[in-house]
């Protein structure tokens, strides 16, 4: 099957408005230190994950993004790519009790998870605001349906 796009006399299809282009890696980067992707000054979070909802030193507004669940995601396979070998290389190696595995790697696991879901986080912001996806585009519509006001019974 195939599918083939017929284009009228003069009309072009889908020509999206042009929109400058932002540098993916440095907002990726940027995210990452916990600073905001568009300047680089302003600080990202307001407390340990939560979103400031605009930049305090450009004013961009970042209430838009919609990480969701892929921090977790990314960050449990970043520790779990981390811990895994290491567990197999210290059992190889020296064949520790299990209460030294367990107070080793769990601690460590623990650690590892809190340390890198913040500058994950902060990435995939940063990736959002690059990609002009969800209420970043200035061109889009709102992506969050707003909410009918629920009638009282009388």
């Amino acid at each position: 099957m195939s599918v083939t796009y017929i284009e009228a006399a003069g009309a072009s299809i889908d020509t999206p408005r042009d929109k400058p282009r932002r540098n993916v890696g440095e907002a990726m980067l940027r995210g990452m230190v916990c600073r905001c992707p568009a300047c680089g000054k302003g600080k990202l979070f307001n407390g340990f994950l939560t979103v400031s909802p605009t930049c305090s030193a450009c004013g961009t507004e970042l209430h838009h993004h919609r990480a969701d669940d892929a921090p977790p995601y990314f960050t449990i396979t970043i520790v779990g790519h981390i811990i895994i070998p290491a567990m197999l290389a210290v059992e190889l190696m020296y064949r520790p009790e299990v209460w030294v595995h367990m107070s080793l790697w769990l601690t460590l696991t623990v650690i590892l998870s809190l340390g890198f879901l913040r500058p994950v986080k902060g990435a995939l912001v940063g990736l959002q605001w690059a990609l002009y996806m969800h209420g970043f585009d200035p061109d889009s519509e709102d992506d969050m349906p707003v909410a009918e006001p629920v009638a009282s019974p009388r």
